[in-house]
C-alpha cells in the first residue's frame, strides 16, 4: 500500500558517487587555498625584501647550518658505535675520519682529471672552431650556388661571431677558473668551520636536542617529540634513498661514458650524480656538459654520450628510483613538479635542490596538524 513506485526510488549508488565527488572537490579546493596562501606569503616576503635579509643572515651563519646538518646526518652512525660500547667521543672521531677520508679520496681521484679535462677542452677549441667554420662555409657555399642571394656578408658575421666566442673562451677561461678557485677556497673555509661546529654538536647531540625541547612548554613536549620523529623519519628516508640513487648513477654513468670514449668520465659522471638531487630536471642539466665535451672530441663521441646518458636515465627511472626510493616521500609527481617550479621561481637553483625535502616536511607538518584539529576529516564527514 505504501510502496513507492520504481520511478520514485532514490539511486543510492549515484548519490554516493555524487557525495564522494563533492568531498574530493572540497579537499582539492582546500589544498589549492593553502597553496594560494603560501604563494601570497612568498610574494609579500619578496616585496618586503625579506628574502635578501634572510639570505645575508644565512650567509653569515651558514657554518652553523652546515654543522647542524652534519650532526643530524652522522648521529645514527655515532649511535651505532655507542651501542657497541664505544665512548661517544671516539665514535665521533671515527665517523669524522671516515668522512674526511672519503672526501680526500674523491678529491684525489677527480681533481687531476678535472684539470686535465679543462686543458684538453682549451686545446680543442681552435680545432672545433675550424671545423665549425669549414662546415658553415660549405653549407653557405652550396646555398649560394643554388640561389642568387649573396651570402658573403652572412658568412662574415658568422665567422666574426665564432672568432669572438673562441677569443672569449680562451682569454676569459683563466679569469673564470680563478674566480671559481676563489669561491672554492671561500666555500672550503665555511665547510671547515661547519665541520668543527658539527663535531661539537654531534658530541652533545642529545643535550642539544633536550635543550631545544625545553624551550617548548611542557604540555607540548609529547606532540613536539612525535612531530620530530615523523619529520626525522621522512627526511632520513629521502636522504638515504637519494644517496643510494646518486651512487648508482655515478657508477653506471662512469662506465657508460668510459665506453662512449669521453675523456675524464669520472668528472662528468660525478656532475650527473650531483645534479640528480633535482628531481626530473636534474639529469638533463647534468647531461649538458658531458654531451658538449663529447662533441668537442667528435660527432660520433657526442652521439655515444647522448646514448650513454639516455641508458643511465632509463636505468634510474625504471630500476634505481623504484627499488631504492620507492614511496619514501609519499608525494605525487605533480606536487613535486609544482614545488620545483615555485621554489625555482623564488630561490633559483638552490630552491630546486631543497624543494622536495621542504615539501615533504610541510606535508608531515600539515598531516600532524590535521590529525590534531581534524580539518580534513570534518570536510570529508560533511
Amino acid at each position: 500500500m505504501f510502496r513507492k513506485k520504481k520511478t520514485d526510488e532514490i539511486d543510492v549508488q549515484s548519490l554516493n558517487e555524487l557525495i564522494g565527488l563533492g568531498k574530493r572537490i572540497l579537499s582539492i579546493s582546500f589544498t589549492l587555498i593553502i597553496i594560494a596562501v603560501i604563494l601570497l606569503g612568498l610574494y609579500l616576503l619578496r616585496a618586503l625584501n625579506v628574502f635578501s635579509i634572510i639570505a645575508d643572515v644565512i650567509a653569515v651563519i651558514s657554518p652553523v647550518f652546515i654543522g647542524i646538518l652534519i650532526a643530524w646526518l652522522f648521529d645514527p652512525m655515532v649511535d651505532f658505535f655507542q651501542k657497541r660500547k664505544f665512548p661517544r667521543i671516539l665514535g665521533c672521531i671515527i665517523v669524522y675520519l671516515i668522512f674526511i677520508g672519503i672526501l680526500a679520496l674523491i678529491v684525489f681521484l677527480l681533481v687531476p682529471s678535472f684539470i686535465d679535462q679543462i686543458a684538453d677542452f682549451v686545446s680543442t677549441i681552435p680545432n672545433f672552431l675550424g671545423d665549425a667554420k669549414d662546415f658553415i662555409s660549405g653549407l653557405l657555399t652550396s646555398f649560394n650556388s643554388s640561389t642568387d642571394i649573396d651570402v658573403s656578408s652572412i658568412k662574415k658575421q658568422v665567422f666574426d661571431s665564432l672568432e669572438s666566442i673562441g677569443t672569449g673562451l680562451t682569454t676569459g677561461l683563466p679569469n673564470t677558473i680563478f674566480a671559481i678557485g676563489k669561491n672554492i677556497v671561500s666555500v672550503g673555509a665555511t665547510v671547515v668551520f661547519g665541520l668543527m661546529i658539527g663535531f661539537y654538536l654531534l658530541y652533545d647531540y642529545d643535550k642539544v636536542s633536550r635543550g631545544i625541547l625545553n624551550m617548548i612548554p611542557k604540555r607540548y613536549h609529547d606532540d613536539a617529540k612525535d612531530l620530530y620523529k615523523r619529520i626525522n623519519h621522512s627526511l632520513r628516508e629521502y636522504i638515504t634513498g637519494l644517496l643510494g640513487v646518486m651512487s648508482l648513477v655515478f657508477v653506471s654513468q662512469s662506465i657508460c661514458l668510459t665506453i662512449a670514449g669521453l675523456e675524464a668520465p669520472l668528472v662528468f659522471a660525478l656532475f650527473c650524480a650531483l645534479t640528480d638531487i633535482i628531481p626530473y630536471f636534474g639529469p638533463y642539466i647534468g647531461a649538458i656538459p658531458a654531451v658538449l665535451a663529447g662533441f668537442t672530441i667528435s660527432p660520433f663521441t657526442g652521439i655515444c654520450c647522448i646514448i650513454a646518458i639516455v641508458i643511465v636515465q632509463l636505468l634510474e627511472n625504471n630500476f634505481y628510483q623504484p627499488l631504492i626510493m620507492g614511496h619514501a616521500m609519499k608525494l605525487h609527481p605533480v606536487t613535486i613538479m609544482l614545488g620545483l617550479l615555485i621554489f625555482q621561481h623564488f630561490f633559483g637553483i638552490i630552491g630546486m635542490i631543497v624543494a622536495t625535502p621542504v615539501i615533504a616536511t610541510l606535508k608531515v607538518i600539515f598531516t600532524f596538524i590535521d590529525e590534531k584539529i581534524e580539518v580534513m576529516q570534518k570536510i570529508r564527514d560533511n
